[in-house]
């Protein structure tokens, strides 16, 4: 007789083979059997430990390196993905915190940590004169507020003195309300719809001496009657220019 174990959950099954026959027996596993096949899975690094790491490795060696050269030593040394290692080095570029250069055919990389003492002695310094800015400009800001206070106390007069004012522009809003009800009566209004008028006039009379020359036309070349024409177009017996 063969028999074969393995676990399944909570579970334990075993395959006896007897005679030719196989069979499947299972039985409960203990808590401790199950504690040995649980296996934790490891967290993979967030992109600024990745960046973190990548600094160590110039920091460290204090040395000048490939691209061929990093991809080698960040998986090995430091836990960076291989697949990541240039977009990571990019990153670093970008911000300044390593230097390149192209020399020949191959491009190197450094970072010094004399520079990145340096880099940040900088990005401080700068910082503290934004923040006096800031504080400064904060202080001015309050002096404007307390001045702005000054003279408007709650007090009896300026309540009544608030209430005109809200009285006076209510009248001024009825006022312009009332003359945009004469604004017809306007002389500057009265004087552009005169010009209008003479200009829709005079291109009236315009047209009107159009007909007259087709209709003249039509007579000399047809021989057509004037009346027949009228009839034909539509234009009334009266028809003539506008005094």
């Amino acid at each position: 007789m063969v028999t074969r174990s393995w676990a399944m959950g909570d579970t334990e099954a075993r395959t006896q083979i007897s005679d030719g026959k196989l069979g499947v027996l299972t039985h409960p596993v203990s808590n401790s059997s199950k504690g040995q096949v649980v296996m934790s899975k490891k967290r993979g690094l967030s992109i600024e430990e990745k960046r973190t790491r990548m600094m160590e490795i110039f920091f460290e060696s204090k040395d000048v390196f490939q691209l061929k050269d990093i991809e080698k030593i960040a998986p090995k040394e430091k836990g960076i993905t291989a697949m990541s290692v240039k977009e990571v080095l990019q990153s670093l570029v970008d911000d300044g915190m390593v230097d390149t250069d192209r020399i020949g055919t191959s491009n190197y990389f450094w970072a010094f940590p004399s520079k990145a003492l340096h880099a940040r002695t900088c990005k401080l310094e700068e910082l503290k004169k934004q923040l006096s800015e800031y504080s400064q400009k904060k202080e001015n800001l309050q002096e404007n507020i307390e001045k702005s206070k000054i003279g408007r106390q709650d007090t009896a007069e300026r309540a009544a003195l608030t209430k005109e004012l809200a009285t006076l522009r209510k009248k001024k809003d009825q006022l312009k309300s009332e003359i945009e009800k004469y604004k017809e009566c306007d002389p500057d209004v009265v004087e552009e719809i005169r010009q209008a008028n003479k200009v829709a006039k005079e291109a009236a009379n315009r047209w009107t001496d159009n007909i007259f020359s087709v209709k003249s036309w039509a007579k000399r070349k047809f021989g057509f009657e004037e009346s027949k024409i009228n009839k034909t177009f539509d234009i009334p017996e009266d028809f003539d220019y506008i005094d």
